[in-house]
């Protein structure tokens, strides 16, 4: 019974009505299946959403992290060449004061050498002046002594003479002797200096290499890190880019073999209701001519 606009009760068969509750029951399942089928979707699109910012999220904290390293690395550059200039600044006055106290130090012994030639000359014009004075006045005084105290008085001048000269002799080669060593003495002192310089250049260079090699080793590293990092993010977000458009492939693939057994199923139904339908008619013309036969 079906209760009209009207007010009044119809009958309808059920063979007419069972095919209208089935169509309401499909359409509810299809409601609900497409709403299912929203809500997983926007579950995935919130993930991938999610994903993506926490992806960006750390590329942001890579950058910054690279940033401060990157400033801490100049910072510390910059101490290190500071401190090689006052390294080398610190060397530059060290030799400048040696070399400074050395010129005083040969000025020193110029002046004491010349005083002490002044002195040796001195001495020799005493000495002579007394001697010759002594020989005058004893030549003078004993100028009536036999030639014998002539001869030995001749003999004794010419040995102070020879003793003076083998003084001044020995006092010059102590002089040149002096000399020779003061000249090796410098220069061994400017080879070791020169030598000690070459060392600490060749010693600073072989770190400066060093470093610098390190440096370049750190920064190939860090370059490398990086692309590796950068190529896994990528990898993983295109694995998962493309498990969901395999998912999204399923699903819709799914959902149209849903909808193909859903038609074939309402086609068969149709079908079934068809043949019942001729049935009953069949039945009822058969009833009606027996009736009208009776």
């Amino acid at each position: 019974l079906i209760c009209g606009q009207s007010g009044h009760l119809y009958e309808v068969p059920y063979v007419q009505i069972f095919p209208l509750f089935r169509c309401f029951y499909d359409q509810k399942i299809l409601q609900k299946t497409f709403g299912e089928w929203k809500e997983r979707w926007t579950v995935c699109r919130e993930r991938k959403l999610s994903l993506r910012a926490a992806s960006h999220y750390r590329h942001i904290l890579q950058n910054r992290t690279f940033k401060a390293w990157r400033a801490y690395a100049w910072q510390q550059q910059g101490k290190r060449n500071k401190y090689y200039v006052a390294e080398s600044h610190a060397k530059r006055q060290k030799l400048l004061r040696t070399w400074q106290c050395w010129l005083v130090y040969v000025h020193v012994q110029r002046t004491k050498r010349g005083m002490q030639s002044v002195a040796l000359a001195f001495r020799e014009r005493s000495c002579l002046r007394t001697s010759w004075a002594v020989w005058r006045r004893g030549r003078y005084q004993n100028c009536t002594r036999h030639k014998m105290n002539v001869l030995a008085l001749q003999h004794w001048a010419q040995s102070l003479q020879f003793r003076a000269w083998w003084q001044w002799r020995e006092l010059y080669l102590y002089s040149q002797d002096d000399k020779q060593k003061e000249t090796k003495a410098v220069t061994h002192h400017q080879h070791w200096e020169l030598k000690r310089c070459m060392e600490a250049w060749l010693g600073y260079l072989n770190l400066r290499r060093a470093k610098k090699h390190q440096n370049e080793l750190a920064r190939e590293h860090h370059r490398g890190r990086i692309i590796r990092q950068c190529f896994s993010d990528w990898r993983l977000s295109w694995e998962h880019r493309r498990r969901m458009h395999g998912h999204q492939k399923d699903f819709d693939r799914l959902a149209a073999r849903i909808a193909l057994r859903r038609v074939f199923v309402h086609w068969r139904h149709y079908v079934v209701l068809c043949v019942e339908e001729t049935r009953w008619l069949e039945l009822a013309e058969k009833h009606y001519q027996h009736h009208l036969l009776v």
